[in-house]
């Protein structure tokens, strides 16, 4: 390899599933990935907050991706899974997606920046990944709504 080679940087996502969907989520802000549990519902919340589970003596706040993007309620099945989500200030949320599927490891070649988005900055991007696309989301953008709760 050359001095001066540029070393392009490679990233991990775990891949969920929504409906048809296949979005991504940068593997550095996982914490744990949780089978469905009880959770708890919370009064006056907004639409897309489930309510919050008890996880080892923590409670934590748990999303439901399909209702933040607008699908539709789903029953949980086998497959469904509550992926943890650490944020910058060591908070915890968890994210309720519908099936949980692979690590894949993008370069930066493989993967096209979104501009913006119409869901609000929900996606920094689309990886390319052997003949799929991969919807890579914004976990910050994301969960910033529920700082306003």
């Amino acid at each position: 390899m050359e001095e001066n080679a540029v070393v392009s940087e490679a990233k991990q996502y775990i891949v969920v599933k929504l409906d048809d969907e296949q979005y991504g989520i940068d593997i550095t802000f996982i914490d744990n990935i949780v089978r469905m549990q009880q959770v708890t519902r919370v009064p006056k919340a907004q639409y897309f907050f489930e309510g919050v589970i008890n996880l080892r003596g923590e409670i934590i706040p748990v999303m439901n991706l399909r209702l933040k993007f607008g699908l539709e309620q789903k029953e949980t099945t086998n497959a469904t899974r509550i992926i943890i989500v650490k944020l910058e200030n060591n908070a915890k949320i968890g994210i309720l997606v519908d099936e949980v599927r692979e690590v894949v490891t993008l370069e930066e070649d493989d993967i096209e920046k979104v501009v913006h988005d119409e869901q609000g900055m929900n996606l920094i991007g689309v990886g390319k990944y052997k003949e799929t696309l991969i919807s890579l989301l914004n976990i910050q953008g994301i969960i910033q709504d529920l700082d306003n709760m």
